[in-house]
C-alpha cells in the first residue's frame, strides 16, 4: 500500500505579503498607504543549506506516530509529480504555491508570485472595495517606486496606471499575464530542477516505499 505524507495546507490569507479581502469596517479609517519593506535583501550564503530542515518542518516523518490527517491535508508523491506538468497545475495547488513561492524567494523574485496571487484575490473583490484594493496592489507592485516592483514592460505599466482612474475587476489582467508568462518561461523550469522541489519529491517517494 502506498503511504502518503501528512502536510498542513496553509491558508492563503495568512501568507505574508499578500493582499486579501478586507471588510468595509477594516477599510474605514485606512490611509490607503502601504508599509514598504525597506529591509535590504541579503543573498543567502548557500541556497539549499536549509532545505532538509525546511522539508522536515513541512513533511512530518511517518515514524513520528502522528495521527492520520484528513484527506484534504495529504500530499502524495503523485500530486507533487503533477506539478511538473504545467505551471497552471502547480499554482492550482495551495501547497504548490507555498513551495514555489519559497523557491522564488531564494531567487529574490517572490514579488511575481505575490502579485499573481493578489490579482487572483482582487478579481473576487466586492465592487465597493475595488478602488481601495486596486490602489494597494498598484502601489505595492506596479508603480515605478513600488517596494516590490514587478518586471513588466513600459507599455503594460502605463496601461495599468491609466486603468487606476476607474478600477475594474480586470484592470490587472494584462500585467498579471505578463508576470505569469515570465514565471512560466523563466522561474518554473528552474524550479523543477531545484533542490527544494526534487528533495520534496524524493522524500515523498521514499516514504511511499516504506
Amino acid at each position: 500500500m502506498m503511504r502518503t505524507a501528512a502536510i498542513s495546507t496553509p491558508r492563503l490569507d495568512k501568507m505574508p505579503g499578500m493582499f486579501f479581502s478586507a471588510t468595509a469596517k477594516e477599510v474605514k479609517g485606512t490611509d490607503h498607504s502601504l508599509l514598504e519593506d525597506k529591509t535590504p535583501k541579503r543573498r543567502p550564503k548557500t541556497f539549499g543549506m536549509d532545505v532538509k530542515a525546511y522539508l522536515r518542518s513541512m513533511i512530518p516523518h511517518l515514524e513520528s506516530g502522528m495521527k492520520a490527517a484528513k484527506s484534504k491535508d495529504i500530499l502524495s508523491a503523485d500530486e507533487v509529480m503533477q506539478w511538473s506538468q504545467s505551471l497552471e497545475k502547480l499554482l492550482t495547488n495551495q501547497t504548490g504555491q507555498v513551495v514555489f513561492g519559497r523557491f522564488l524567494k531564494s531567487e529574490f523574485s517572490e514579488e511575481n508570485m505575490e502579485f499573481w496571487l493578489a490579482c487572483e484575490d482582487y478579481k473576487q473583490t466586492q465592487s465597493d472595495l475595488l478602488r481601495y484594493k486596486a490602489e494597494k496592489i498598484y502601489k505595492a507592485f506596479v508603480h515605478s517606486d513600488a517596494a516590490k516592483q514587478i518586471n513588466i514592460d513600459f507599455r503594460t505599466r502605463e496601461s495599468t496606471a491609466k486603468k487606476m482612474k476607474a478600477p475594474t475587476p480586470t484592470c490587472f489582467d494584462e500585467a498579471q499575464k505578463v508576470v505569469y508568462t515570465l514565471m512560466e518561461k523563466d522561474s518554473y523550469p528552474r524550479f523543477l530542477k531545484s533542490n527544494i522541489y526534487l528533495n520534496l519529491l524524493n522524500d515523498l517517494q521514499a516514504n511511499s516505499l516504506k
